[in-house]
């Protein structure tokens, strides 16, 4: 998951923040959703912002994704 992160755009430390948040309160369909989100492949780490990031996902209309995403993206942002 911090991979897919991390290929998404977002930076190192918070990809390994929001990938430990998110897996323990994810499915693994909704990961599976997640990591399919082609608007968001082969981008450098860093590039993309958190709030970027929230609203890509909510194209996958899920929204506990949605709620666990934007929690990860603030909670991993303010450590």
């Amino acid at each position: 998951m911090r991979n897919g992160l991390m290929s998404a755009g977002l930076s190192a430390p918070i990809s390994a923040c929001m990938a430990d948040r998110m897996v323990d309160r994810l499915s693994l369909g909704q990961l599976d959703k997640l990591n399919g989100l082609g608007k968001l492949k082969k981008r450098k780490a860093g590039d993309v912002t958190i709030n970027e990031f929230v609203r890509q996902t909510r194209a996958l209309q899920d929204p506990e994704i949605i709620g666990v995403v934007t929690s990860s993206g603030i909670v991993c942002a303010v450590r």
